[in-house]
C-alpha cells in the first residue's frame, strides 16, 4: 500500500503544540510559577446568558419523546440558518439564501476541508505572515510543492509589511486560490471596502475562487466590511468561513458555518452542489443543541451580551497595545482585532522572544516566525484571558523591557 506522503512534508508538529510543548516543559521545572497565556486565541468569557439559557432548553428538549432530536438535517435547521441569512447578511443589505449557509463545527475544520473541492494542481496564494491552517491543509492535499529554505515552492506569498500596514498586494503572478483574512490573524489588520472589491475583482478577472475566513469580523468598530459579500461580484469568485468561537465563546461548543454562493462556478461545476455532496457523505451534522444555542446568539439579548464580551476583549487588546506602545515596541491590531502585533525588541527573533517571555516573564505569547516567513521578528499576543491577567502579563513586559 501507499499512504500520502505529502504529511511527511510538514513541520514535525502544529505551531500551538509547540507552545503547549514548551510551555509545559517549563512548568513542570517551575512548579511554583504563575504562568499567564496570551498565546492561543482560546477564549476566557463565561457563555452569554441567552446561550446558556437556549442550551438548558435545548437539553430539556432532547429529554422528552415529543421534542428529541436525533441526526440534525445536513447542513443545518431551518432556524438556525434564517438566523444566520437574518442577522448576518440581510442586517447589512446583503442576500444570502439557507441552501447556501452550510452549519459546522467550526470554521477551522472546513477551512481546513474546503481544499477537497479543488484539483491538486492548482496554485495557492496566502497572505504571509499567515493562519498555519491555510498553509497546512493544502500541503497535506498535494500543493505545496517542496520546503525550501523558508517557503513552500508552489505557493504565492503575498508578502504583508509594516510599510503596507500588513495588507497584501493583489497577487502579481497566477494563482487559482487566494486565501484571505480579516480582520486578520495575526495581524490584527482590517482592510476596507474599497481594497477588498480590488481582490474580488481581480479574482473574478482571473477565475480564482477567494477563500474569505472573516472568524474576527465581530471586532470591526468601524466602518470596514463584515462580510466579502459587500463587495460587487464576490458571490461568482467567494467562500466564506465565519465562527461562533470568538464572536460568542463557543471555543468549547464549537458551531460556525461556510456560505458557499450558487453562483460560484468553477470549471462547469457549481460549488455549491459539490459542497454539499461533500458534505452529505463526509460530515454527519452539528447538534441540536448546539445549534440551538447559537441561534440565541442572534436574540436581542444574545446580540447584546455578545457585543458586551467582545467590547471587554476589545479593552483587554487596548490594554496590551498601550502598555507595549509605552514600552517603545511598534505594534499593530488591537483596533478591530482582539490580537496585538509588536516587533521584537533588540533584534530577537521570534522564538528567542517567546522564550524570554516565558522564562523571565511567565508570559505565553505566539513566535510571529510560526505564521510563516514574514512572521519573523514579530510576535502575537491575544486579548482572550481576564482583565486582571491581561494587566499583570503588560506590567510584567513593561518591566522586562525597561530593564
Amino acid at each position: 500500500m501507499q499512504i500520502n506522503h505529502n504529511f511527511g512534508k510538514l513541520q514535525t508538529s502544529y505551531l500551538f503544540r509547540d507552545i503547549a510543548s514548551k510551555t509545559a516543559a517549563y512548568r513542570a521545572d517551575h512548579p511554583a510559577a504563575d504562568i499567564i497565556s496570551l498565546g492561543i486565541g482560546d477564549v476566557t468569557r463565561p457563555l452569554p446568558a441567552a446561550v446558556v439559557s437556549a442550551l438548558h432548553s435545548a437539553v430539556d428538549d432532547m429529554s422528552c419523546a415529543e421534542t428529541f432530536q436525533g441526526y440534525p438535517p445536513a447542513f443545518g435547521y431551518d432556524f438556525l440558518l434564517e438566523a444566520i441569512r437574518d442577522g448576518d447578511f440581510r442586517s447589512r443589505g446583503v442576500e444570502i439564501e439557507t441552501d447556501e449557509i452550510f452549519v459546522n463545527d467550526g470554521a477551522k475544520s472546513d477551512t481546513a476541508n474546503i481544499g477537497d473541492l479543488f484539483g491538486t494542481d492548482n496554485v495557492v496564494a496566502v497572505c504571509d505572515p499567515v493562519y498555519p491552517v491555510y498553509v497546512d491543509a493544502n500541503v497535506m492535499s498535494g500543493r505545496g510543492g517542496r520546503f525550501v529554505g523558508d517557503h513552500w515552492t508552489r505557493f504565492v506569498y503575498l508578502t504583508c509589511t509594516p510599510e503596507s500596514d500588513f495588507l497584501p498586494a493583489l497577487p502579481s503572478e497566477h494563482a487559482d486560490i487566494l486565501c484571505l483574512c480579516f480582520p486578520n490573524n495575526p495581524t490584527g489588520a482590517a482592510i476596507d471596502k474599497a481594497g477588498l472589491q480590488q481582490f474580488v475583482d481581480w479574482a473574478n478577472e482571473h477565475d480564482a475562487v477567494i477563500l474569505f475566513d472573516a472568524a474576527y469580523e465581530a471586532f470591526i468598530t468601524d466602518d470596514k466590511p463584515h462580510s466579502i459579500y459587500e463587495c460587487d461580484g464576490a458571490k461568482t469568485c467567494a467562500i466564506e468561513f465565519r465562527s461562533f468561537s470568538k464572536t460568542a465563546g463557543f471555543t468549547g461548543v464549537r458551531c460556525g458555518y461556510t456560505v458557499v454562493p450558487k453562483e460560484l462556478v468553477r470549471d462547469g461545476a457549481s460549488l455549491n452542489a459539490m459542497w454539499a455532496r461533500r458534505q452529505s457523505t463526509k460530515f454527519n451534522g452539528v447538534p441540536y443543541i448546539t445549534q440551538r444555542a447559537a441561534a440565541a446568539v442572534y436574540s436581542p439579548e444574545g446580540a447584546a451580551q455578545c457585543r458586551e464580551t467582545i467590547a471587554y476583549y476589545l479593552n483587554n487588546a487596548r490594554v496590551i497595545f498601550d502598555a507595549l506602545t509605552a514600552s517603545g515596541l511598534k505594534c499593530w491590531g488591537a483596533e478591530n482585532s482582539p490580537y496585538v502585533w509588536f516587533q521584537a525588541p533588540s533584534g530577537l527573533t521570534s522564538w528567542q522572544l517567546f522564550d524570554t517571555l516565558l522564562h523571565e516573564a511567565q508570559v505565553v505569547g505566539t513566535p510571529g516566525s510560526g505564521f510563516g516567513p514574514a512572521g519573523e521578528g514579530f510576535f502575537r499576543l491575544t486579548a482572550f484571558n481576564t482583565l486582571e491577567k491581561t494587566q499583570t502579563a503588560v506590567a510584567r513586559v513593561q518591566k522586562l523591557f525597561s530593564n
